[in-house]
């Protein structure tokens, strides 16, 4: 990739590692330089469009709101949502009251900050890091009573990153920032699931993107490239088995559509 003017940085995650490859996201950025302006992006991520597009307010942080309501899983007898993300809030000494969308429910998840850590953005890269990487290391050792019941993995970063976002100014993302996980990025996640749910424009910039010869050998031997893309299944046989125009709600439930079909290939 540095021939396509990507400059790669190792670094060695002290805090998380094999046994939570999430949180690598945190400890990398470490490495970006403080005191500028900076996204992140999943590296499952296509980008479909001019980033420079996007009217980025970087004293304003925000992150994907491409998300379920996977976390928490409140237990049938409390604590509910509301108790457990203010407990969070209170914690860390943030307005909690200040992050509700009013115009949802009480107890209904969406009322709660919440993104998907796909991809997020600030203004400091080292701030932004640093708290991620306390709270998140202070939650994991000591969860606190209202997280006893709650599971914290995979789920610690999009625990943490409200939090975050919020401590620094930032909330839910405007209209400005539409053309992410929309015309400009698409967070595939993984290779079925964007042949069954994404528009054309992911799936040709994927096509395009796979066919550069130096892309295509560092694919090779990878099943799912293989199968899905280089001898067209994903276009020709799992994209018409699924009806894009009534997706289900939920993920998990087109995950089994696509298993049935024969094509969860990961």
């Amino acid at each position: 990739m540095a021939a396509r003017g990507a400059e790669i940085l190792p670094f060695t995650a002290h805090h998380f590692g094999a046994a939570y490859p999430h949180g690598n996201k945190i400890e990398a950025l470490s490495l970006l330089p403080p005191g500028e302006n900076f996204v992140f992006f999943d590296s499952d991520t296509l980008i479909t469009g001019p980033l420079d597009q996007v009217a980025f307010d970087f004293s304003r942080p925000a992150a994907s709101m491409r998300r379920e309501g996977t976390w928490p899983a409140p237990p049938l007898y409390g604590p509910g949502y509301g108790d457990i993300w203010k407990s969070l809030y209170d914690r860390f000494g943030l307005d909690y009251a200040a992050t509700l969308d009013l115009t949802q429910p009480d107890e209904h998840w969406e009322r709660y900050l919440y993104f998907n850590a796909g991809w997020f953005f600030g203004s400091d890269p080292a701030q932004f890091a640093q708290r991620f990487l306390d709270w998140a290391t202070a939650i994991r050792s000591e969860p606190g009573d209202a997280l006893a019941s709650q599971e914290l993995y995979p789920w610690l970063d999009q625990v943490v990153l409200p939090l975050v976002i919020h401590s620094l100014g930032g909330g839910r993302p405007g209209p400005e920032l539409a053309g992410l996980d929309g015309e400009i990025t698409c967070h595939w996640r993984n290779l079925p699931l964007l042949y069954a749910r994404e528009d054309d424009d992911a799936v040709e910039t994927l096509e395009r993107a796979a066919s550069a010869p130096d892309i295509q050998a560092a694919l090779q031997g990878w099943e799912p490239a293989a199968r899905l893309i280089y001898q067209g299944n994903g276009r020709d046989k799992l994209r018409p088995a699924i009806d894009r125009a009534h997706l289900p709600l939920r993920e998990r439930a087109l995950r089994q559509s696509i298993k049935r079909a024969g094509w969860w290939l990961v």
